[in-house]
């Protein structure tokens, strides 16, 4: 049984893909939380150190000169964010990918396109439950899902 009304968690999303951002966004609202974004590793960096958030996903392709892996090792190396966990969400899962992000630091690891039920059980998963009863989605929006990018 889900106890509501627990405190709102904050959950940052480093993502460049504006449709993978809004759809985490809404299912991180959904929730009851507060949702933080930012469109690159840097960004990602100064948001995480500015807002200390309770959950962070994270791409692995980012722009600029902090991509996915180097954001985690900066994530894990800093005292203020080290028990921060820090989720990869990203199309970029071939090869050697999750390794990598293992060894980065990452403690969880999703493939895009991931539903919306994956993401619900992650955020579950490392800050609770809901701050507030889950909103449904509606049958028709269901199959909207994470786009590769």
């Amino acid at each position: 049984m889900l106890l509501f009304g627990q405190m709102a968690k904050r959950i940052l999303y480093v993502e460049d893909h504006f449709n993978n951002m809004l759809l985490v966004k809404r299912i991180v609202q959904a929730e009851g939380h507060e949702f933080l974004s930012a469109a690159d590793g840097e960004s990602g960096w100064v948001a995480a150190v500015e807002s200390q958030p309770d959950l962070i996903f994270v791409d692995l392709r980012l722009p600029g000169m902090v991509d996915g892996y180097e954001l985690l090792r900066r994530l894990k190396a800093d005292a203020r964010l080290k028990h921060v966990p820090a989720v990869v969400l990203t199309a970029y899962g071939h090869g050697d990918a999750e390794e990598k992000a293992i060894a980065a630091g990452c403690d969880g690891f999703l493939h895009k396109p991931a539903d919306i039920q994956q993401v619900r059980e992650v955020i579950r998963q490392y800050v609770g439950p809901p701050a507030r009863p889950p909103f449904v989605l509606p049958p028709n929006r269901l199959r909207y899902s994470l786009s590769r990018g």
